[in-house]
């Protein structure tokens, strides 16, 4: 019997047997016995499964990938030390030397550094596009060489929805997949595989997490990119690292997320503490209670700040004034996150001072947190941007990112006009 997205969020993954313990446990060890030799080659040929060290599997994570997979809808996942470890080995499992990428201009400041500066000193080349640009622009950016297409559901922090049918359909066209960073509406809010993205990443700590308390990130694969198509050797050429497996022919719709697991996590080492798998699961089990709340509060939170004669704009794709509130309806109609950005008239200063005078949110890096909580992006993530990747990313200098928590509603709002009236 399947069970509906809120009721996996509890129970895929794991299914305890009689006298097992109902919590799946914390299998802290590295390592894994085996009677015989043979066994344990056999593992290490990738001809049968089991775990033999964390570094490529453990049964906790093997747990949480199995209930996000189920989340998404996907055939596999893997779980990473952290976002950005996903978003590198999604590109790289794909990508080598000589090889191009498309991306969003508006992905989160951190993907943009770890693509534009460490990537490109790998030798992949990448063009960023306006997060929005037409289907005639998309098209012209494709070259012989690209590999893959890469874009956010919604961008962090510019907000920007995603049309992921029209970035599906271009990539396909030219027989690439297209990756998605769906950190921000969690597949509570958003499943793009059901718009034909190819594969899924996700910073974990975010709302996945949502409680502040572990790094991490995952990878989904949908089974679905036919890597076959002549574009993608590595997949189906021998693997002489693997006695020459062929992935597509071994693994068939999951040779994406096999191959990044035995050769990106097996050489790379960028691999989830089972603490913080194990933290991540509790996180999970309460995740489509606390989306809905983020939401609620969030569109209450923009509503107010749009009434008010202090702020200059407002960006949240669930107000109807939103250039993106159509896209948002299409691909997100229960609700995108509970992030809200917004301007604050007077420039860079008030909206130091606005932040300065709120005593319920708090000034932090982190976003997507059960706790509200605000950030300058122009001065703290995205510092290492110019003026110029600034505008293309969508933040202007006064721009404050809020992250509205689960707290009570009355409260957050008592907070925020607290600071309006101090400025």
């Amino acid at each position: 019997m399947g069970y509906r997205i809120d009721t996996n969020c509890i129970h895929a993954g794991y299914e305890p047997k009689n006298g097992e313990p109902r919590v799946f446990p914390i299998v802290q060890s590295t390592t894994f016995k085996y009677d015989t030799a043979e066994e344990l080659g056999s593992i290490f040929d990738l001809k049968s499964d089991g775990f033999f060290y964390t570094r490529i599997s453990n049964p906790t994570l093997d747990a949480v990938e199995k209930k996000i997979a189920v989340l998404e809808g996907g055939v596999g996942a893997m779980l990473t030390s952290s976002g950005q470890a996903a978003s590198l080995i999604s590109v790289l499992n794909i990508c080598s030397a000589g090889d191009h990428v498309i991306c969003s201009g508006a992905v989160y400041g951190g993907t943009f550094n770890l693509f534009n500066k460490t990537m490109r000193a790998m030798d992949i080349d990448f063009t960023f596009i306006k997060p929005d640009c037409s289907e005639e622009e998309l098209n012209a950016a494709f070259k012989d060489n690209t590999r893959c297409l890469f874009s956010e559901t919604l961008t962090n922090p510019s907000l920007v929805v995603t049309d992921i049918e029209l970035l599906a359909k271009t990539a396909h066209k030219h027989g690439v997949p297209l990756i998605i960073d769906n950190t921000f509406p969690t597949p509570i809010n958003c499943r793009p595989f059901e718009f034909g993205a190819d594969i899924v990443t996700h910073s974990t700590t975010k709302y996945m997490d949502g409680h502040a308390v572990q790094t991490g990130g995952v990878i989904v694969d949908s089974g679905k990119f036919d890597w076959t198509n002549g574009k993608f050797p590595a997949f189906t050429e021998p693997d002489e690292s693997y006695h020459g497996t062929v992935y597509a022919k071994a693994f068939g719709k999951s040779a994406y997320i096999v191959k990044a697991r035995v050769h990106m996590m097996r050489d790379l080492g960028a691999q989830a503490a089972p603490m913080n798998a194990f933290l991540l699961n509790l996180g999970l089990e309460t995740l489509a209670l606390r989306m809905e709340r983020h939401c609620s509060n969030a569109q209450k939170v923009a509503e107010f700040l749009e009434s008010s004669d202090k702020i200059e704009w407002v960006n949240y794709p669930g107000l109807k004034s939103s250039k993106y509130y159509g896209l948002a309806k299409k691909y997100m109609p229960n609700g995108t996150s509970g992030v809200v950005s917004f301007g604050v008239k007077g420039g860079r200063e008030t909206a130091a001072k606005f932040m300065g005078s709120l005593k319920l949110a708090s000034i932090v890096i982190h976003v997507a947190d059960l706790r509200t909580c605000v950030l300058h992006p122009a001065s703290t993530t995205h510092r290492q941007l110019t003026d110029s990747q600034l505008r293309d990313a969508g933040i202007s200098p006064n721009m404050i990112r809020m992250s509205v928590g689960i707290e009570n509603i009355e409260d957050i709002l008592d907070d925020i006009k607290h600071a309006l009236n101090n400025i």
